[in-house]
């Protein structure tokens, strides 16, 4: 037997569906977008019982209402893909509200097995779940699991593949109450009677239009054949729940549905001795304080920084020895002209100066998905909530925005869980000025060039302060004179405390890790090629031939086209203490963060006399105009100027106006210089130049 399964993996955020995922799929993983959206698909597969079984893991949801893209999008997959089995993560300490998306499955009537997940913090809160109890009052499978620990997923394949063996259904249907059971079935029998087909299930298309649910309500319109006194009978049914219950209908079946999972639960979870101090809430006590919360979470910070820097200094040095090694056998194998000058200077000194910074970037996102992992980031926002609040801006902005340490594309991306136009366009304008990882090269390369290692870190550091600090002013200006509106409340969930499993967070730094390698191998290439060849061409005049040796490389570099951008920008950047070389890394920066330090690594490779390549960290000590101030401008202008790219095209997309994006390059360009102008021009009044 040898035929394939496929299992839609879904479930709340936090209820540790992607340990589950991991679990299952291990390494055989791979990450793309949904057709049509920008919402992230993430697949993999593994083979059980001569199956092979192929996970795809849906978007973290609440509920399968049309609320949110994540919702729409995990909703589409499951009617339209039609997935052998859904597979519903549910956080065992958390079980009633983590069951009302499983209620909204059954609904639906797709077979459905009820993964029971984290019943270790269950029995540890003393709570007892008779998982077959639970199973007989809800009507489907429901297997207990440890995705941490990996126990439980064995059991868990087993019954997918029992379920799709034997068509297994739901085999209850929440009863939602004889005045609401009424009117679902009179808008069923409508919807069967108006040629709606039954693989659209009339009954959960009722309860979805009670629930005046948009999507399917122009779904209905497409299929039936009596639309308009199928929209009288509906609006007339919400009327008459309205008068008689007293809320609208969506909110009515939602009460009556964890009504129905309230009686579950007290039939199937028996309370016990509390067996353990409630630890969540004894560290949330410190690390969650009001007045220690900011302190700690930048102690994690700095302590995260310091690591990368000290621990990924000697990998960094022996990839960059080994790209010298490279460049020097290149360079005596072919001959010397245009061909060796791009491998050698263009392609090989230009992506290896991007990927020399690769253990650093492995290590930040490592740490970064611990700290993930345990649950601290969760609280991370949750402290950073109140300063967004402060400023002007929703609760969740605080997502996006930590999310833009990693990367300023998805978080922007993230910004459409904010429900205000206002609050997701302050959020998107100021994403940018969080210190994505494109950027941390730069400061990697700059720090370790004019800075002691003992001070490296903490500069790194006061760089992710400073674009966080600039940010909050600045949304407080956005929402106080651009964007006025009042602020919506919000409550934020903090998942409980685990230790993270080795494998997970591995699985997480490789996927973040593998992305800048691959950035490195097509974009930086591709731009790298672009930059040798602006450095290289036209070719310089006789008459260079005649300078001293040590001034006609520099006279090549300013007659080439990128020296000429170079001189255009030059009069702007002049004053914060960078000269036309500089301006050069600076344009080449506008396509990707990373490619700052590629372009420099070609511009002084290119600019070297001699025939060896040298290490890029020393031409830049060597290099007369730069100073410990100067490079700490360069690096404050890097924070802040013009985003990618990528991040541009997203916020045009996302704001459907490429005003908004303009705004953004503009208004970041200003910032920038007028950072790196206070930076460079006040330590020269200081006297730290």
């Amino acid at each position: 037997m040898n035929e394939r399964i496929t299992i839609a993996l879904a479930g709340n955020p936090n209820s540790g569906k992607t340990t589950v995922f991991n679990s299952l799929t291990g390494a055989r993983q791979h990450v793309g977008n949904y057709p049509g959206v920008t919402v992230e698909k993430k697949e993999g597969t593994c083979r059980h019982q001569g199956r092979e079984i192929h996970v795809v893991d849906l978007p973290g949801t609440y509920s399968l209402t049309a609320y949110s893209l994540d919702e729409l999008v995990a909703r589409n997959f499951v009617i339209d893909e039609k997935p052998d089995v859904v597979v519903d993560v549910v956080d065992a300490s958390n079980l009633e509200r983590n069951l009302y998306l499983t209620i909204q499955f059954i609904e639906l009537g797709v077979p459905v097995v009820v993964a029971l997940n984290m019943s270790d913090v269950a029995n540890a809160e003393g709570k007892d779940i008779d998982a077959e109890l639970l199973s007989q009052l809800i009507g489907v499978p429901v297997v207990p699991t440890v995705g941490t620990k990996g126990e439980g997923m064995q059991a868990l394949l087993d019954t997918v593949v029992r379920v799709v063996e034997r068509h297994e259904r739901p085999r209850v249907s929440p009863a939602l109450g004889h005045e609401l059971e009424e009117h679902i079935r009179e808008v069923t029998d409508a919807l069967v009677a108006g040629g709606v087909p039954d693989d659209l299930r009339p009954r959960w298309v009722a309860i979805k239009l009670l629930e005046d649910d948009s999507e399917v309500h122009e779904l209905v319109q497409q299929h039936s054949a009596n639309g308009a006194q199928l929209d009288e009978l509906v609006l007339t049914a919400r009327r008459h729940i309205e008068q008689v219950v007293g809320d609208d209908a969506e909110i009515a079946l939602a009460d009556r549905r964890y009504g129905f999972i309230a009686g579950a639960c007290r039939e199937a979870v028996s309370l016990g001795q509390r067996q353990r101090l409630d630890w969540s809430d004894a560290i949330d006590s410190i690390v969650a304080n009001r007045v220690l919360g900011i302190p700690i979470f930048l102690g994690f910070m700095w302590a995260l920084f310091e690591l990368v820097f000290r621990l990924g200094a000697p990998p960094m040095e022996w990839i960059e020895a080994a790209f010298t090694w490279l460049g020097a056998q290149v360079a005596i194998i072919l001959p010397e002209g245009g061909l060796q000058s791009l491998v050698v200077d263009g392609i090989i000194g230009g992506v290896g100066g991007v990927l020399v910074f690769l253990p650093q970037i492995l290590l930040l996102f490592l740490g970064i998905a611990f700290l993930e992992d345990t649950g601290y980031m969760a609280r991370a926002a949750f402290v950073v909530d109140r300063v967004m609040h402060a400023i002007g801006l929703h609760g969740k902005s605080a997502i996006p925005l930590l999310i833009g340490f990693g990367c300023s594309v998805p978080a922007v991306m993230a910004t459409r869980t904010l429900e205000s136009r206002r609050d997701r366009l302050t959020t998107m304008f100021i994403v940018p000025l969080m210190s994505c990882s494109a950027r941390l090269p730069v400061y990697v390369l700059f720090a370790g060039a004019f800075f002691a290692p003992a001070v490296a870190g903490k500069v790194i550091l006061s760089l992710y302060v400073l674009g966080a600090a600039v940010a909050i002013l600045l949304a407080k200006v956005f929402r106080k004179y651009l964007l006025r509106g009042p602020v919506t409340p919000f409550v934020m969930e903090l998942p409980p405390y685990r230790m993270p499993t080795v494998k997970g967070v591995l699985i997480h730094m490789w996927e973040r890790g593998w992305l800048y390698v691959k950035k490195a191998g097509t974009i930086i290439l591709a731009a790298s090629i672009v930059m040798w060849f602006l450095l290289s061409y036209p070719p310089p005049p006789a008459s260079v031939a005649d300078l001293p040796e040590n001034q006609q490389a520099a006279a090549t570099l300013a007659h080439s086209y990128a020296g000429r951008i170079g001189r255009l920008v030059e009069p702007v950047i002049r004053p914060l203490g960078f000269d036309w070389k500089v301006g050069i890394g600076l344009v080449a920066g506008f396509a990707a963060k990373e490619i700052v330090v590629a372009t420099f690594a070609t511009v002084y490779s290119l600019g070297e006399t001699d025939e060896h390549s040298v290490d890029l960290r020393d031409a830049l000590q060597r290099d007369p105009q730069f100073s410990p101030l100067v490079a700490y401008a360069l690096m404050v202008f890097v924070l802040l100027y013009v985003p990618c790219m990528a991040t541009v095209a997203v916020i045009k997309r996302e704001t459907n106006s490429w005003g908004w994006a303009l705004f953004v390059i503009l208004y970041t360009c200003v910032v920038a210089w007028v950072g790196a102008f206070l930076v460079s021009q006040g330590g020269r009044l200081l006297g730290l130049a």
